[in-house]
């Protein structure tokens, strides 16, 4: 109702019967243009404040949210209504919480703690969101999950189905960094019927859809990720004026479409995450990632100056630039520095999902530099930590370590076991480069074992791969061990042996400078005596002085 001229009595407001239609219809900015006009003609009330609240959250207006919420926590308090004024104080400190202002946050979590008193009431359940957050954020997951099922069970009690969903998306998270990946994944899949079904209030929605996604994401639960991720874009896109939720879809599209070989859309969406929609707390929490999604692309394609400036950018927003920059430096031929700043990294992570997502690397780095027996220990962390969590992509990634290191070590036989293991997973996860960084090194593992005909498709394979994609460093790699196949067929190893053999050492002697077996050394005698046409070492040394081997 409203108040004419001469106070007659006129008809409900327009613009509030709008805004609330507009609501209804998750048309956030006709909502959000029509609540606040209804809120200057006459102050809105407390249940039209939250509707406020929640538009201009959708489109990214945190200080109009966190205000809305405040005005509507005070009318209930003067009403009388004290579990929805608590709810309203809640919400605002999960806000601040998100901000990064925790001190904030927990005075407004205090706040509700006093004003519900000890009612028994659904608000005490959403009261312990902080509270799992806080465990898990700790890696506490045991603790972190028991207190999300205690919520679970009072949102139960009430018939709070955004409480329910809220306690159970963290359940999913809990029980994958505990390696219950099958019982996570069943939440995860329910999850997502809730989430599009419409079922939940328009910000629990969203922070279904991102948490679930981000947790898949962390977990390399690929799949899942991929799937979650096409939904997401279809929420976001049944409402173009959101704001609020676009950000963390387009980061993790573009983690997906990276991993799918789609460079250029992938740099498209994190640029669109990074970019233009760094408004709102989560778009501001996703420009971080954003830019370390931009850095590894550049770093592949081999912009490294690109790839240096997004890394510290991701810096700048919180996000740590590791592994991406570690392996920067290492393209940039600089394994000390690379392998100095995995290290720290590493020793800086203590639970088991986030060091799977370094330990990848740090193999990598640490075979560089030459450090066989870290590489070693990296590799079977990382394949203890596959088998607990039992991820397509983490056994991918452990096979494919297992296979680095037992080449570097002179066991392509062994090598080759693994590798294949590795292929297979990585093809199944339809994922082009980890397929063509695989075969390059089943490539080597074929030629120490003189078979240089599977040798050269395999690398072909990645040429073609390397190449299609863009991925300038690898190229300039697979030309260089191409070329070496041309010349005489030898492997790099093969060179080194035969260029002691034609200065007149001994197989124990070799051994012992390039720190492999004996018996390593009398196989690479053969393999170069074959490839070669040599019928004795004194041939073989007659053939490398010729061609300028030595």
């Amino acid at each position: 109702m409203v108040v004419g001229q001469h106070g007659a009595v006129q008809g409900p407001d327009p613009d509030l019967a709008r805004g609330r239609q507009a609501y209804a219809d998750a048309a956030w900015l006709d909502a959000s243009a029509h609540l606040s006009r209804a809120d200057e003609g006459a102050p809105l009330e407390p249940a039209d404040l939250e509707l406020l609240a929640t538009a201009s959250y959708m489109l990214g207006n945190d200080a109009v949210y966190a205000a809305c919420l405040e005005r509507a926590h005070h009318a209930y308090l003067s009403a009388g209504k004290t579990r929805r004024a608590a709810r309203c104080a809640i919400w605002i400190g999960h806000n601040r919480l998100f901000r990064g202002d925790p001190v904030q946050a927990n005075g407004w979590f205090a706040r509700a703690h006093r004003v519900l008193g000890n009612e028994d009431c659904v608000e005490a359940g959403y009261l312990l969101i902080p509270q799992w957050l806080t465990e898990m954020d700790r890696g506490d997951f045991e603790r972190g999950y028991a207190t999300a099922v205690r919520a679970e069970g009072v949102a139960e009690r009430f018939g709070d189905i955004d409480l329910a969903w809220l306690a159970r998306d963290d359940q999913a998270r809990a029980l994958l960094n505990l390696g219950r990946v099958d019982q996570a994944l069943r939440l995860v899949d329910e999850a997502m019927i809730a989430a599009t079904s419409a079922e939940l209030s328009p910000i629990v929605t969203g922070i279904v859809y991102c948490n679930t996604l981000a947790f898949c994401q962390d977990a390399l639960e690929v799949a899942h990720a991929r799937e979650w991720m096409l939904a997401l874009l279809r929420w976001c896109d049944s409402q173009p004026a959101m704001v609020e939720h676009n950000g963390l879809c387009q980061v993790h599209r573009a983690e997906v479409l990276e991993l799918g070989g789609a460079w250029s859309d992938a740099l498209d969406a994190a640029e669109l995450a990074a970019g233009r929609l760094d408004q709102g707390v989560l778009n501001q929490f996703a420009g971080g990632r954003a830019r370390y999604r931009q850095g590894e692309i550049h770093r592949l394609r081999g912009d490294f100056e690109a790839a240096e400036q997004a890394f510290r950018a991701a810096g700048v927003r919180g996000y740590e630039p590791q592994p991406g920059l570690a392996l920067l430096r290492l393209g940039q031929g600089d394994p000390a520095s690379a392998a100095a700043a995995i290290r720290r990294a590493l020793c800086e992570t203590v639970q088991r999902l986030p060091r799977a997502r370094l330990l990848p690397a740090f193999v990598q780095i640490m075979l560089a530099a030459g450090k066989l027996d870290d590489a070693s220990s990296a590799a079977a962390e990382l394949k203890e930590i596959a088998r607990s969590q039992g991820t397509t992509v983490l056994r991918a990634q452990a096979a494919y370590a297992t296979g680095a290191v037992a080449l570097a070590a002179d066991a392509p036989a062994d090598a080759l076991v693994a590798l294949r293991l590795a292929l297979g997973r990585w093809l199944r996860l339809a994922a082009p480069y980890e397929v063509a960084r695989t075969r390059t090194l089943i490539a080597l593992a074929c030629r120490a074992l003189a078979d240089e005909d599977t040798a050269a498709m395999e690398l072909d394979a990645a040429l073609a791969s390397f190449t299609a994609m863009g991925a300038l460093p690898d190229v300039a790699r697979l030309d260089a061990l191409l070329f070496r196949r041309g010349r005489h067929g030898l492997t790099e190893r093969e060179e080194e042996v035969l260029r002691l053999v034609a200065v007149g050492r001994s197989n124990r002697q070799i051994a012992t400078t390039l720190m492999i077996s004996e018996h390593t050394v009398a196989r690479h005698v053969q393999n170069i005596l074959a490839k070669v046409g040599a019928s004795s070492r004194t041939a073989a040394s007659v053939f490398a002085h010729k061609h300028g081997l030595v």
